[in-house]
């Protein structure tokens, strides 16, 4: 019955852990496997799905590419998610793969679970739950694995006395995943992605196959044709919101925030760069991405900030008819200040 189900690949990670650079190699390497993408962008812009929608025809055309920009997309799994899948289901040209590249801050948990719903589960099947881990950043310190230490820190700072929801989301992306994809080993050393390695298996009850990659580059076998059927062990993968909300509570995500900046040409985009680094430190912006116009360029500017690391390149030239302007998604923490980074960015801008 499996093999007669049209395979589904979830693909999440945290925020700026390069799932979007990964599909865009995959499509890039499809072979001519026809691929259908539903994208859930976390804010206004979708950034990700405009980025995704150059793979070409041959591949999926832009009618294969579905953004879902209402929320998270583990609270929107009737409102918009079904539907969707329904809708592609309905086509007269069904994809011989459907790839879902969840936002950084959704569960993954439930969207599988969403598998399982009547008229869903006769037709999908998941493939499998890739996860995409910044090696990096983990390298660094940003998530901790390691519970004694984390109480150990608690009890040392009487103005920590909670989980970071950070690292919940983190550890609930890595419980659900099939794959784990060491991303970005290029910017550590061996030692390093051995003890980010041993650091995410050693805290995992199930044993998930790791690959390691740099830029995303993983060949599409090796991330689509899993065969996992991960529906049908959804017991075996529970979140924290999961356990949390049987004692009553609910999920939200009021413990971020986005807002998009819209700015005029950049004249001096180097400058820009690097004046962006201190204003993500002091604002402790989690993640920044969108599209530059440059003054006198052809083509649009893409910025990819994770932290104080920024990616930069031209992806494509300017559209006939399309308005050039400087659009940016800042994602943040509740309490971020977004007026003086509004005006920030507005002064680096020139």
């Amino acid at each position: 019955m499996t093999g007669s189900k049209i395979p589904a690949t979830v693909i999440t990670g945290f925020l700026g852990a390069g799932k979007t650079t990964l599909i865009r190699h995959m499509l890039a390497n499809a072979r001519g496997k026809r691929i259908a993408l539903i994208i859930n962008e976390f804010g206004d812009l979708g950034v990700d799905g405009d980025v995704l929608k150059g793979c070409g025809d041959d591949v999926c055309s832009e009618d294969d590419i579905v953004e879902l920009n209402n929320g998270c997309i583990c609270c929107t799994v009737a409102d918009d998610f079904i539907p969707t899948m329904e809708q592609l289901l309905s086509r007269k040209n069904r994809p011989d793969h459907i790839v879902i590249e969840t936002s950084g801050l959704a569960l993954p948990q439930p969207l599988v679970a969403a598998f399982n719903w009547p008229g869903i589960k006769t037709e999908v099947t998941v493939d499998g739950v890739v996860t995409v881990v910044d090696s990096a950043a983990v390298a660094a310190g940003r998530f901790a694995h390691d519970h004694d230490k984390l109480d150990a820190q608690r009890l040392a700072d009487e103005g920590l006395d909670h989980e970071s929801p950070l690292e919940e989301l983190f550890e609930d992306q890595l419980t659900a995943a099939d794959l784990i994809v060491l991303n970005k080993t290029d910017l550590v050393d061996g030692d390093a992605v051995s003890g980010v390695r041993a650091g995410i298996s050693g805290h995992l009850a199930r044993k998930p196959v790791f690959v390691e990659a740099r830029n995303g580059e993983v060949a599409p076998e090796v991330l689509l044709g899993l065969g996992i059927g991960t529906e049908d062990d959804i017991a075996n993968r529970r979140s924290h919101h999961e356990i949390h909300h049987e004692d009553g509570h609910e999920h939200d995500h009021d413990e971020f925030e986005s807002f998009v900046v819209t700015l005029g040409p950049i004249s001096d985009p180097a400058g820009f760069i690097e004046g962006l680094k201190p204003l993500i430190v002091s604002h402790d912006i989690l993640r920044l991405k969108g599209f530059a116009d440059v003054a006198g360029k052809p083509m649009r500017h893409v910025i990819q900030a994770v932290g104080s690391r920024i990616d930069t390149h031209f992806d494509r030239p300017w559209s006939a008819g399309e308005q050039r302007e400087t659009r940016l998604v800042v994602i943040g923490l509740h309490d971020i200040d977004e007026a003086a980074i509004r005006k920030s960015l507005a002064e680096l801008a020139g």
